[in-house]
């Protein structure tokens, strides 16, 4: 028979599951306070922005944003009919698209970033130290949630999607 998680490592997940839902709802509801989008749309746009070319196709964008298809595919048309991302054909293979981003797409992902990046402060920036975020950090490395080796730094223009 398998070991059972200890209490102590139940507690742990409850609370990591209720943290990350109340604080994703809180940055959330700042965004909307501040007449932005979902923050969906900024962690699409940012893979985008990020991308070689701005581009990406859809399934990488899929996987870069950990959404479901159907999400994914519905997040892309409201990208797209918003004129934030346009889709491209593929010359390679005339099956195959792309979804660009736009320059208004990288004007909006830059905007939001500013109450983004004061709605991270006020959710998690102020209720640690750095020397508690790198600690947190290294404790959600060991869970196998490591973002490192991306190679990027997070700036007003990039900033951590989900």
């Amino acid at each position: 028979m398998k070991r059972k998680p200890s209490t102590e490592a139940t507690e742990a997940w409850i609370r990591l599951m209720r943290v990350q839902s109340r604080v994703l709802d809180a940055v959330e509801q700042d965004l909307k306070k501040a007449g932005f989008p979902p923050l969906a749309w900024y962690d699409a746009l940012l893979e985008l922005s990020r991308a070689p070319g701005g581009e990406l196709r859809p399934v990488e964008l899929e996987k870069q944003m950990l959404l479901p298809q159907y999400s994914t595919s519905r997040l892309i048309d409201r990208l797209v009919d918003e004129g934030l991302a346009v889709r491209r054909e593929c010359k390679m293979d005339k099956r195959g698209l792309f979804v660009e981003i736009t320059e208004a797409g990288r004007e909006l992902q830059k905007k939001m970033w500013g109450s983004y990046s004061a709605a991270i402060e006020r959710h998690i920036g102020s209720k640690l130290s750095d020397a508690d975020a790198v600690k947190l950090s290294g404790l959600l490395d060991r869970l196998g949630c490591s973002c490192t080796g991306t190679g990027q730094t997070f700036t007003k223009e990039a900033a951590p999607a989900r």
